[in-house]
Order: structure tokens, then C-alpha cells, then sequence
């Protein structure tokens, strides 16, 4: 018989029904649909007075006909015809994926900054102004967002909107800078302008215990709390990394969330915990730390901290591919079964936290002294 599928061998056995009559024939036969098989192919005679069995053997040779040994037949028994060994498909043993560049992004990510004059001069006195509309033309310059600030004699305070990609150490570079040259010249005096290092933390709309909360509460919000088996791992960390960097004081946390591709239910309560325990090891390796997780089935929260030098979008990446490559190395047969081509969604949402909320640093801004 002709091979059908590209990389299949359609066998094709009829086997005699006993004590059947012409009239009763199509009550003792049984009808599979048989795919790529034409009509043409099956005798009038055959199927009136036999059963259809359908096996497929693996091809290696689609030009050679594939035929199984011949087996013979008791009526009177049932019939179980043998399939011989190795014919069902093997998971592969790695999975090599796309790794992911660029992300699409849904953000809420804001930032308190501070940085002072050198030696705590009072050059700003009669430059509020001058500093004021130098920093709006740098803000429109490189896509920075003011929500608030405050400029005092000694210090300066803003409350900034950034990008995913921006980093907090190129940010605090290009800002204090480009005023230090500028007020140098305006005020014909020296450098340096502004004195070494600089304070950045990270506020949201909601607290940073407030996420927490909503990471611990996950089963429960979607229904997962009662079942026997929740397929929900969640982890938090007892110790928390301790992150440091030259001449900077900071506290950046971040909300970070990733869902599967086509939102397909890849991870269970095992796999989610040992891909948390591959991101931590990776955490162990780079400039952040990994604070709590929860994995569902078809998405991931996370809570992290960053260095200044790290940018939130850098740390996605730095998840997203290395979770892809763990799972596509040990977990395969999970992709296979979801039927993706890739672990996650090329999209991403990151949000801010801290101790304070955005309204009340603004409130606090805004204030008077």
C-alpha cells in the first residue's frame, strides 16, 4: 500500500468478522475515518464482511513500502496485533529557542532621586530657576518624565518617570553632568559642581508590602487555593542578598510579571520550583536579587532588586532567556504538550515599589518646608 503522511507508513489489516450474513454486515463493521485515503483504495467487497484496524509505523525510506510480519488470526479469540518496539517519538533531549532581544512592555516605574552640591554649598540660591529650566530641556532631551521636584540652596530632589531600558547609573550621569557644566559656566566658578555619589529608590502606586501581599494571596485569586494539588509554587526569600555599589545609596524594587506563550498552562508546582531555583543561582551570578515568586500555570510574579547599573529591562531578559533554556533543556516535553515554539509572551509588564508611595513623595514635594 502507498505511504500517505510525509513521515508515516499507513498499514492497512482486515480481519473476517465470523457468522455474518449480507443483511447484517453493516451492523458488525466498524468505520474509522482514515485520513489522506481515498476512496478508490478500499474494496466493496473487503469492508462489508471485516473489521478495520489502522496502525502507523515510523518510515525511514518514504520510497519502500512498509509491510508488518504476517500474524495469523483465531476468530473465535479477540485480536491484538503486536506493534513492534521504538515506534512512538521520543522527546528530544534539548530544545533549541529563539532567545529574546527586545520586549513590549506595559510600566509603571518611578524613581526618587537626590543628589547635593559639592561640599554642601549653597550655589543654588539665586539659581533655582536656571537649574530648573536646565533640567526640562534634559528631561525632553533623553524621554524622562518629571512627576515632582524640589530645589533647595545645597540639594536637589526629583521624583522621575522612566523607561523599562533606562538605567538609574545613566540617568544620575547624564543629569548631573550636563547641570554641573552648564552652572560652572553660568557662575564662572570650578568643578566639580555636585558632590560624589547620590540616593535612588524606588515608589509605585502601592507599597512594597502591599505587593507582597498580593504575591502570597496568587492561588487564591485565581482559584487555585482548593484544589488538593494547587499548581502554584510560591517562594520567598528568608535572607535577603544584600546589593552594593561605589558611591550610590539605593533601594530599587521592582514588580515584575511573565506569561506563557498563548497563556498555555507550561508549569506546575514542581517545575515552578525548579525554575526559581535556577533564577536564583543566575541572581547569585548578576547585579540583582530575586525576593519572592510565584509561579502559575501560565504566568510568573516576581519581586526584585536592582543595582543602578541594571536596568529592569536588562534583568527581564537576563529571566526570560535563561528560564527558556532551563525548561527547553530538562522540561522539553512540557513546550511539546503546550504546543508553543516558545516559552513566554515577547511582552513583559514591570512596575515599582518601595516603602512610600508615589502620592506620598509627590505630597511631600510639593510641601512646604
Amino acid at each position: 500500500m502507498q505511504c500517505i503522511p510525509p513521515t508515516y507508513t499507513v498499514v492497512l489489516h482486515t480481519l473476517p468478522t465470523p457468522h455474518t450474513t449480507k443483511r447484517q454486515s453493516h451492523r458488525h463493521s466498524r468505520w474509522f475515518f482514515i485520513p489522506h485515503l481515498r476512496p478508490t483504495e478500499l474494496s466493496a467487497q473487503s469492508h462489508r464482511r471485516s473489521r478495520w484496524f489502522l496502525h502507523t509505523l515510523p518510515t525511514i525510506h518514504l520510497s519502500k513500502r512498509v509491510i508488518p510480519p504476517t500474524q495469523s488470526v483465531v476468530p473465535s479469540y479477540p485480536t491484538y496485533t503486536a506493534l513492534p518496539t521504538n515506534t512512538f517519538p521520543q522527546y528530544p533531549s534539548r530544545m533549541f529557542l529563539t532567545p529574546y532581544g527586545h520586549l513590549t512592555w506595559a510600566y509603571q516605574l518611578h524613581y526618587h532621586l537626590c543628589f547635593r552640591t559639592h561640599l554642601r554649598k549653597p550655589f543654588l540660591i539665586d539659581n533655582t530657576q536656571f537649574l530648573a529650566q536646565t533640567l526640562a530641556s534634559l528631561f525632553a532631551l533623553n524621554d524622562y518624565h518629571r512627576i515632582s521636584s524640589k530645589i533647595r540652596a545645597a540639594d536637589v530632589q526629583l521624583l522621575l518617570s522612566l523607561r523599562p531600558n533606562h538605567r538609574i547609573s545613566d540617568v544620575m550621569k547624564k543629569l548631573k553632568g550636563e547641570t554641573s557644566r552648564l552652572l560652572c559656566r553660568h557662575l564662572n566658578i570650578q568643578p566639580p559642581f555636585w558632590a560624589r555619589g547620590y540616593l535612588a529608590r524606588s515608589s509605585g502606586k502601592a507599597t512594597a508590602r502591599a505587593v507582597r501581599e498580593y504575591l502570597a494571596n496568587q492561588a487564591e485569586h485565581h482559584g487555585y487555593a482548593k484544589r488538593w494539588l494547587p499548581p502554584v509554587f510560591r517562594f520567598r526569600a528568608v535572607t535577603l542578598k544584600a546589593l552594593s555599589m561605589a558611591h550610590a545609596s539605593f533601594d530599587l524594587k521592582y514588580h515584575l510579571v511573565f506569561a506563557t506563550k498563548y497563556r498555555r498552562g507550561v508549569f506546575d508546582s514542581k517545575l515552578g520550583r525548579a525554575l526559581v531555583d535556577y533564577w536564583l543561582r543566575v541572581a547569585e551570578k548578576r547585579e540583582f536579587a530575586l525576593d519572592q515568586a510565584s509561579v502559575l500555570p501560565d504566568h510568573v510574579h516576581l519581586i526584585l532588586r536592582t543595582t543602578p547599573k541594571m536596568s529592569i529591562e536588562d534583568c527581564a531578559l537576563l529571566l526570560m532567556n535563561n528560564g527558556q533554556y532551563f525548561v527547553s533543556k530538562h522540561y522539553p516535553e512540557r513546550l511539546i504538550e503546550a504546543g508553543v515554539d516558545q516559552l513566554w509572551q515577547d511582552s513583559a509588564y514591570a512596575g515599582t515599589c518601595g516603602e512610600m508611595s508615589t502620592a506620598l513623595l509627590k505630597s511631600f514635594l510639593e510641601g512646604d518646608e
